[in-house]
């Protein structure tokens, strides 16, 4: 690398975005309350706006130079940029009002994403799935052949205002149109999704129009699939399309994260923009290539904070690091976080639950945007002596972290180290194990069961909260929950349910539940981080060697087993799933802490087993999640992924009944390692997409047993036994009928009572209605 000095060393910091939930939640608060009709819509937008302002000054006095605008969402921003493009899809039209009118109102973005809102008319919500590999979901854009585009929503540009009023120097932020036609899937007649470009990018030029003409010097665009193994069509689109949007008087910053640009450097690098965003946290090995082949004049952004996880940034290392490349680009280097911020929680300044060594260790959003500043300013010679002390408490912290005693755990990693290597097998193959199981359950054609979780009332979470206030004793906690189960399960045998669920009354989320029983986990109060729409999860934080001191649902199993004679499931969460839907370690591999869960969790398995649970289901909806982004780098991941897995679930007897769930995430192409999983029965999500995903199984001949979900939990529509019938119909073309359940596509927690017996109800009541008719067929 050249170390020609420029004229000015200068780097300036900006943000890809972040959280839009508020520190304790409040967007979500608010969202729920318009739905349920608490507030006003005036009142949601006008906590909308206190938000966005808040969050903007908050950057702003971390030092942060350009604040990101456009980042704010009332779902997410993928369906914001449907919106923006008025692509609604047509069940959600009303031909009484113009598209642009119904594109900017939010009750059609909420139809779209959770199939009702406060006006309008229900219909089926819009099909979810992950972004890219976090656990973040996204609305997928609906596209059919005769596609049009037009500037409807414009809440961007609106926001773009709203920031400039307030003074702050901004950098809006778009999903770019190749990446959201990317993420687009076509409805009906099949075409090339690539011929829709030309007015695609025409709405694209008329944004960024607007905003120049607002005084917007840079706006930033978000092309994330730069980072996957892309056909060479869409690879050469990219030129085409940059080549159209250079004539906008803005300057573009094309961010990429997630991953290294790999083989399309050169392609991103010669694209007609003025700067490009890479993520070093990912790839750090990627910065040398992207340098030498840089645009003479552009800008780079270096994504050198985490923007994914907690810990706090080594300075001193990153400085060192990025010394070469700031003498040789000076004032075109920028330092930005890898990612946007939304997926850490917002301040660690609200915590109080972690003790004073942990709270050393981790940065959230608003001190991660403080460390960008302070790298900007240390590598352009103007630390102040704050940015110092800054740097040398981080040195300091990271020093502790490293000889820290609850770091490592010897017995844990001499466990790992000695695992034999039948551990990871069942002792029969699937057909024998089906026979005993078949022998010992006596179920029905199409058996009905749940994911696992029901309603958490009001009276469950003010336990809870009474509980940990220790305003409640725990005799008086357990007893309360013994009741809701008792109530569950009551329910359940009402409703005709083949396979029962103990309702998860006692568990706050399905892997911060685990994680508060397992050596080598933290937690905070006010960790929030948005999954979709108003979801929130607190994911734990794993800072050492995991292992089990004592059993943790068995208890609740055992008393769920002996209120009913029919069989309940044990609940548990996968190995894969706690491992990701945490903070995870980056002091080792991610590989090792998975090991560490799946023996803590065959512990629970066999114990569950000896307690009389006959039927365990661990559900793992994140193993598709945890891919690497490059195809090429799947099989060593998925390999070490379901081998945990099987080690989790292969302590026990053959007659023992092993389920997984899936949920919300395509695994058409890795169906051959979600068979090698080995589970008994999977049920999966599929009504949202309309029973697409059992294609799959339909051409790999999966071999066990599956549920698909026959009706879709996160919309508050009750499906009626038509839709529910057509669904299970569909599937039975596909695998055969003697190999499928009946359940809804995930857990119930989010839902109300009489929309859960409303639902389970018509469910019950297709499954014996088909039985019927299945048995009449069979003579």
């Amino acid at each position: 690398m050249s170390l020609n000095q420029s004229s000015s060393n200068q780097c300036t910091a900006h943000n890809l975005g972040f959280p839009r939930i508020g520190a304790d939640r409040e967007l979500k608060k608010a969202q729920e309350a318009y739905w349920s009709g608490k507030i006003s819509r005036s009142e949601l937008l006008a906590e909308g706006a206190r938000l966005r302002a808040l969050h903007w000054q908050q950057q702003k006095q971390q030092g942060v130079d350009l604040i990101p605008v456009g980042d704010f969402a009332w779902y997410d921003q993928v369906l914001n940029t449907s919106l923006m493009l008025g692509a609604v899809p047509e069940r959600f039209q009303d031909n009484g009002v113009s598209l642009k009118e119904q594109a900017e109102d939010i009750d059609t973005l909420f139809r779209i994403a959770r199939g009702r809102a406060p006006t309008g008319n229900p219909a089926a919500a819009s099909e979810m799935t992950k972004w890219f590999d976090t656990n973040y979901h996204y609305i997928v854009p609906e596209l059919n052949k005769e596609q049009s585009f037009a500037l409807s929503c414009r809440s961007i540009i609106e926001e773009a205002k709203e920031a400039l009023a307030q003074g702050h120097t901004i950098k809006p932020v778009l999903i770019g149109p190749l990446t959201w036609l990317w993420l687009a899937k076509i409805r009906g007649e099949d075409f090339e999704r690539l011929e829709l470009l030309e007015s695609l990018v025409e709405v694209y030029g008329e944004v960024l129009s607007e905003l120049a003409a607002l005084g917007v010097e840079w706006v930033q665009i978000d092309e994330p699939i730069l980072v996957l193994e892309l056909p060479s069509r869409w690879l050469n689109a990219f030129e085409t399309v940059y080549n159209q949007l250079q004539s906008a008087p803005v300057k573009i910053l094309l961010a990429t994260y997630f991953d290294d640009l790999n083989g399309h450097t050169a392609v991103a690098a010669s694209l007609p923009i003025a700067g490009l965003h890479i993520d070093l946290i990912r790839a750090p090995d990627q910065l040398t290539t992207v340098v030498d082949k840089l645009s003479p004049n552009a800008v780079l952004s270096v994504g050198v904070v985490n923007g994914r996880n907690i810990w706090r940034t080594d300075i001193s290392t990153v400085v060192d690091q990025l010394k070469p490349v700031a003498e040789r680009l000076g004032e075109r280097l920028w330092i930005a976080p890898s990612c946007s911020l939304l997926h850490v929680p917002v301040d660690l300044n609200s915590e109080q639950a972690l003790d004073d060594e942990l709270t050393s260790w981790l940065a959230f959003a608003v001190q991660k945007c403080r460390e960008v500043s302070v790298i900007a300013r240390t590598l352009g010679g103007q630390a102040t002596p704050e940015d110092k002390a800054l740097q040398a408490e981080a040195d300091s912290a990271l020093a502790s972290r490293e000889r820290s005693s609850r770091v490592h755990n010897p017995a844990v990693e001499q466990r790992v180290a000695g695992m034999t290597g039948d551990m990871d097998h069942r002792h029969g193959a699937y057909p024998e194990r089906a026979a005993r199981q078949r022998e010992k359950l006596h179920l029905p054609l199409l058996p009905t069961t749940t994911i696992g979780s029901f309603p958490q009332t009001g009276e469950i979470r003010k336990a809870r909260r009474q509980f940990k206030k220790g305003e409640l004793s725990e005799q008086s906690y357990q007893q309360a929950m013994e009741a809701e189960i008792c109530d569950a399960v009551k329910r359940q045998e009402q409703i005709g349910l083949d396979v029962l669920v103990h309702g998860e009354a006692e568990r706050n989320d399905m892997v911060e539940y685990f994680g508060e029983q397992l050596d080598g986990f933290a937690f905070t109060n006010y960790g929030w981080v948005q999954s979709y729409g108003s979801r929130c999860v607190k994911p734990p934080i794993i800072y050492g060697d995991i292992s089990r001191p004592e059993p943790m649902t068995v208890n609740w199993s055992r008393f769920a087993q002996q209120q009913t004679k029919l069989p309940m499931k044990g609940m548990l969460t996968g190995p894969v799933t706690i491992l990701c839907w945490s903070f995870p370690r980056d002091d080792v591999d991610r590989k090792e802490s998975c090991l560490q869960l799946a023996l803590a969790l065959r512990d629970e398995v066999t114990d569950l087993e000896q307690a009389g649970i006959g039927i365990i289901q661990i559900d793992e909806p994140a193993i598709r999640e945890g891919l690497p982004l490059k195809q090429r780098n799947w099989p060593a991941y998925l390999n070490w992924a379901t081998k945990c897995f099987r080690i989790s679930a292969s302590g026990v007897k053959d007659e023992t009944q092993i389920h997984t769930h899936m949920c919300y995430s395509e695994f058409n192409d890795i169906i051959e390692y979600i068979a090698s999983m080995d589970a008994d029965v999977i049920t999966i999500e599929t009504s949202r997409s309309d029973m697409e995903l059992l294609d799959a199984f339909e051409q790999f001949e999966y071999p066990n047993e599956i549920g698909p979900g026959v009706y879709d939990i996160h919309s508050p529509n009750v499906p009626d036994k038509a839709w529910i019938k057509q669904l299970i119909l569909k599937a039975a073309e596909k695998v055969p009928v003697e190999r499928l359940w009946m359940n809804p596509d995930c857990g119930l927690k989010t839902r109300d009572w009489p929309e859960v017996e409303a639902a389970l109800g018509n469910m019950v009541a297709v499954a014996r209605e088909l039985r019927e008719e299945f048995q009449k067929k069979a003579g």
